[in-house]
């Protein structure tokens, strides 16, 4: 208990006075759980005392194990104590090969706890002969932990040094394919970036031949170390996260097309082991085009993969609503085929999928209910415009055809879509009509007054006043639109196909006049403001400083919306129909 105490404290001078006495305690299990001296001082993380300790010990002592098969190599690793593992390791190598009670050795347990650095240290020291798939499950682990983890350059390597490996199972099953399948943020499908990100993304590069070379030096430096670019330091942490994301990119299309490469020469049983088709099927519910496009284009018998509901990549591409995959159903001179297939669970059509719910997080990016019915609008008129005409009145199990399930699925979110639009439409009315009534008395109320003998405005000669004129005239005319639009909204009867085009564009119209309304209610004040102050210029600066808060705070508000909403109903299709013959 003494020795117990002073190494969980740190106090090394008390533990050696101990140790002194009682030699051979060095070796003895000193605690209930059988952990040895070593074991207490890795787990309180006092490198100082460890490094003693070592020093003292012979080789065999290292590696003794606790009740729980763990040797104190295994538990620095949970800590991630990388000088630990160091000291230990120069002793006795032997112990980077050495399991704990679940099989898992040091560079495994490195990987699945994080600690990226020192998994990159034991991956080095780890002998490559107890990672082939002919000595067990371990180095498809390694691979496996390796992408779950981003230490993909680990990954890489070792698949490079043993290709058989991408159709080799971990220990619960998983393959690398399916592990890199699982991982949407590891390519760029997977990524919504705006303008200005990816103007910088496309500018950034890689140097590919250098780095995938020399990667086993590479994967020696800590994690956070390995960036660079034309050998110049990134600076700006949103470009060094853009070049970060841009470098995983590349590692996991590298590693996707190492394991193309495989599949090419590959045979069922191991296609089979590898569980390809169901990487394909995962990879397609997570909207990685990237993966589910090289996969089908090396072998396009993987176009028919499907789930345990035999719904095919297709039918799931719509479930999910993952445009993009669907997109290579334009490809296919046998699209007819897909279109008429039923799940086995059922008898849902694609155009059955389509009538379903999406997944909420396929509409997380949309904003506003209204535009989410839209969308589901959208992608059921695109599936139903390439099915069979018979198709459209097909029966499931439910006894619904697609457009029953889809008014049944979509009832709430049609509810809230048309609350959106009438909470919307009421505050902008209140807006519209405010601005209405303000320039129509403005117009009557001219600055300076008007002339007592013939009743013409005094400014009336001025070019300030002209321009205050023509802004007040805009902004009335501009403001009462976008009341009737509102209006138009309110008293809409609010059926599915107004969702798709009929609303959506009221609301562009509608918010679109509002904003020019109040940026010409601004300068119609701005110009009222100069005539009256006899155009002094200090005070130009400031009016129009001020005029612009409104309309910033609009801009803010309300345009990032109407944006969205006139780019979803007029701007591209959210699917490639002119998609080429692919294979």
């Amino acid at each position: 208990m003494d020795l117990c105490k002073s190494l969980k404290i740190g106090d090394w001078n008390a533990a050696k006075e101990f140790l002194n006495h009682h030699p051979q305690t060095i070796s003895a299990k000193i605690t209930v759980r059988g952990q040895t001296a070593l074991h207490v001082a890795a787990e309180a993380g006092h490198v100082h005392i460890v490094e003693e300790l070592v020093k003292q010990m012979s080789e065999e002592i290292l590696e003794t194990k606790d009740i729980y098969g763990l040797t104190a190599l295994t538990q620095a690793t949970y800590y991630g104590n990388y000088r630990m593992a160091e000291c230990m390791l120069g002793k006795n190598g032997n112990l980077i090969s050495i399991p704990d009670s679940e099989g898992s050795i040091p560079v495994v347990l490195a990987l699945i706890y994080g600690h990226l650095k020192l998994a990159h240290y034991l991956y080095l020291l780890t002998p490559p002969e107890i990672l082939m798939p002919e000595n067990g499950t371990m180095g498809a682990t390694v691979v496996c932990e390796a992408i779950h983890n981003k230490a993909l350059d680990i990954a890489l390597e070792l698949v490079r040094r043993c290709p058989q490996l991408v159709f080799a199972q971990d220990t619960i099953g998983v393959s690398p394919l399916l592990a890199l399948a699982c991982m949407p943020d590891y390519f760029l499908s997977g990524n919504r970036l705006v303008f200005w990100k990816r103007w910088i993304y496309s500018g950034i590069r890689i140097q590919s031949g250098g780095f995938i070379n020399d990667i086993r030096l590479n994967i020696q430096k800590p994690a956070g170390n390995r960036s660079r670019s034309n050998g110049k330091e990134i600076i700006g942490s949103g470009i060094k996260h853009l070049y970060e994301m841009k470098l995983t990119h590349f590692l996991s299309n590298e590693l996707l097309s190492r394991m193309k490469e495989q599949l090419s020469i590959s045979n069922i049983q191991q296609m089979r082991t590898g569980r390809v088709r169901d990487a394909i099927v995962r990879a397609t519910k997570e909207g990685i085009f990237e993966f589910v496009f090289e996969m089908v284009k090396a072998d396009p018998v993987f176009v028919w993969s499907h789930d345990a509901g035999s719904r095919n990549i297709f039918s799931v591409a719509v479930q999910y609503r993952r445009a993009k995959i669907f997109s290579l159903i334009y490809g296919l001179n046998n699209k007819n085929a897909f279109a008429v297939y039923t799940d086995s669970f059922y008898s849902n059509t694609l155009l059955h999928m389509a009538g379903m719910s999406a997944a909420s997080t396929s509409l997380n990016d949309i904003p506003g209910a209204a535009l989410k019915m839209q969308r589901e609008l959208q992608w059921f008129k695109e599936v139903e415009s390439i099915v069979p005409l018979r198709v459209h009145g097909k029966l499931n199990n439910e006894g619904l055809t697609p457009r029953q399930l889809f008014t049944k699925n979509h009832e709430d979110m049609m509810s809230k879509g048309e609350k959106w639009m009438k909470d919307t439409a009421s505050s902008c009315t209140v807006v519209g009509a405010l601005i209405v009534t303000i320039m129509f008395a403005a117009v009557f109320t001219v600055p300076g007054g008007n002339d007592q003998n013939n009743g013409f405005p005094i400014f009336l000669n001025k070019k300030l006043f002209l321009v205050f004129i023509v802004s007040d005239a805009l902004s009335l005319f501009s403001s009462s639109t976008s009341v009737l639009m509102f209006l138009g909204i309110l008293t809409s009867r609010y059926a599915e196909e107004d969702f798709l085009e009929s609303l959506p564009r009221k609301m562009i119209i509608g918010l679109s006049t509002l904003f020019f309304s109040i940026v010409a209610m601004m300068t119609a004040f701005s110009a009222a403001l100069l005539l009256m102050l006899h155009e002094q210029s200090w005070i130009f600066k400031p009016v129009i400083c001020l005029a612009s808060i409104p309309i910033s705070l609009f801009v803010l508000m309300q345009f990032p919306l109407l944006v969205a909403m006139a780019f979803s109903t007029y701007g591209p299709s959210i699917f490639d129909s002119k998609m080429k013959r692919w294979f």
